[in-house]
Parts: C-alpha cells; sequence; structure tokens
C-alpha cells in the first residue's frame, strides 16, 4: 500500500511541478517530491 501511495504522490505532486514551475525549477524540485513523497507514503502514519 505505501508504495502505491509513495507513486500517486510523486505523480501529482512532479505534475503538478511541471504545469506551475519552468522546466528547470520543475527538474530541479524532482529531489524533494521524490522526499515529500517519500515522507508521505511511508513516515506520516497517515495511512496506517
Amino acid at each position: 500500500m505505501e508504495r502505491k501511495i509513495f507513486w500517486i504522490s510523486f505523480t501529482v505532486l512532479g505534475l503538478a511541478a511541471d504545469f506551475v514551475l519552468p522546466l528547470w525549477w520543475a527538474l530541479a524540485a524532482t529531489l524533494p517530491i521524490i522526499y515529500v513523497s517519500w515522507w508521505i507514503a511511508y513516515r506520516s502514519d497517515w495511512f496506517g
């Protein structure tokens, strides 16, 4: 379940960055997006 939540949050945040930020900023935001997605899925305890 956590892996599914990770990939869903990564995809949603990545697409949001692609639409909101210029290309180079969206690329630079990839690592923070990975960290935030990991935190949401595995550390936040929102999903059990």
